[in-house]
Formats: C-alpha cells, sequence, structure tokens
C-alpha cells in the first residue's frame, strides 16, 4: 500500500514540472514574438520616408501583355536580399496577381495592399532564389526591380507556373529597354541646335566702343 501511495505522488510531480516547462515555453515564445514586432516597428519608422505607393489604375491602360497568380514574398533594398522593407505593408506576403501592361505592373494582393509600379519606374527583372529570408529553388522566384522615391527596391513573386516567369523577365527588361530608348531620344532632340539659328562671325562683329586709329595709314 505504502509503495502505490508513493507512486501516485511521483505522477503528481512529474505533472506539475511538465506544466511549469510548458508554461515557461510558451512564455519565451511570447517573449521572442512581442521582441519581432517590436523590431518590425523599428524599421518600419526608420522606413518613414519612403512615398505612398503608387495606386493600382482602375482602368487598364493600354492591351494587357501577361499575368500572373502567385505569392508575393516581399521587398528589399535593391541587391540586398535581407534588407526587408516594411513601410506601406511591403512586408505582407500574400497573394498576388500581376499584370502586365505598356503602361506598368500592377499588383493586387487579396488581403494586403494593392500597388502599381508605372513603366517609367521598373528598371529591370531576373530570376533569383531567395529574398527577405524566403530561398527557393534557383530560379524560383520572379525579381522585379523598381524605383520608388529615392530608393531602388526588390520586389519578389513566385508564379503557381514557375515556367512563367522566363516570360516575364524577357518583357519587363525589353519594355525598360524602350522606355530608355525613348527617354535618350527626347533629351538628344532637346539639345541639338536649330538649323535656322542665326550665324555670326566674330571676326567680322565691329563693337561700338571700339577705339579708331590712323596708325599705319598710307601718307
Amino acid at each position: 500500500m505504502n509503495l502505490a501511495a508513493e507512486q501516485k505522488s511521483a505522477e503528481v510531480t512529474d505533472w506539475a514540472a511538465r506544466i511549469g516547462w510548458v508554461v515557461g515555453l510558451l512564455l519565451f515564445i511570447a517573449f521572442v514574438y512581442w521582441l519581432m514586432r517590436q523590431g518590425w516597428k523599428w524599421r518600419g519608422s526608420l522606413q518613414s520616408d519612403l512615398p505612398e505607393l503608387p495606386v493600382v489604375p482602375e482602368e487598364t491602360a493600354g492591351d494587357v501583355t501577361l499575368r500572373l497568380s502567385g505569392r508575393y514574398h516581399g521587398s528589399t533594398t535593391a541587391g540586398q536580399w535581407l534588407d526587408r522593407i516594411v513601410a506601406h505593408g511591403l512586408g505582407v506576403r500574400s497573394r498576388a496577381e500581376l499584370t502586365l501592361t505598356d503602361a506598368g505592373v500592377a499588383v493586387v494582393r487579396p488581403g494586403a495592399t494593392d500597388f502599381f509600379v508605372p513603366a517609367g519606374q521598373l528598371r529591370a527583372a531576373r530570376l533569383d532564389k531567395g529574398i527577405a529570408g524566403k530561398v527557393l529553388a534557383e530560379g524560383g522566384l520572379l525579381i522585379l526591380t523598381w524605383q520608388h522615391g529615392d530608393r531602388l527596391l526588390d520586389s519578389g513573386f513566385r508564379s503557381d507556373r514557375a515556367a512563367e516567369h522566363a516570360a516575364w523577365v524577357e518583357a519587363i527588361n525589353l519594355m525598360n529597354q524602350s522606355v530608355a530608348t525613348n527617354q535618350t531620344a527626347t533629351t538628344d532632340a532637346s539639345t541639338t541646335p536649330a538649323d535656322d539659328a542665326p550665324f555670326t562671325d566674330a571676326s567680322t562683329t565691329a563693337t561700338d566702343d571700339a577705339p579708331f586709329t590712323t596708325e599705319g595709314t598710307a601718307r
């Protein structure tokens, strides 16, 4: 009888220790989560100079070149895949619907902030494997590089059909080259002198205040 009573007492002691460990673990997880939220808020305050995101146009301008359904995995400072951008909801991962037109790229995100990248702000597109701490297979991410305010950003997307990524890279890089060519042509045209500009010969132009001398005149 005494032996049975001791076994029951030991079982109660073990349960108390387990409950203590579980409570301690939950408190630790909550503390880590709180630290992450504080870090997120601190990063957002550092990025407060980032302008509001361009709004997706109500009507699609021009013909639709490509569409993509997949996931948005985040944005970072261009070339720095761990420097996450969290301002204006860019740090929230979500489903995404992308539409490419001559006007730019519309990014519609159910449950998160939509945004629009005008064609003039697109800089490049490439295939990569990681962004904002998310790592996938080589070429598993479509990365769009674009200018927003004074910052150059990388935004990462993964299509439900990864084979579509290559077509997006080609189309956006061709669009970027076309925009750059048009800008160069406009700049050259604005700096070309007009054909009917008056011609003046400095060697034959007399000034009103030039002195008149007779030295050297034949007598």
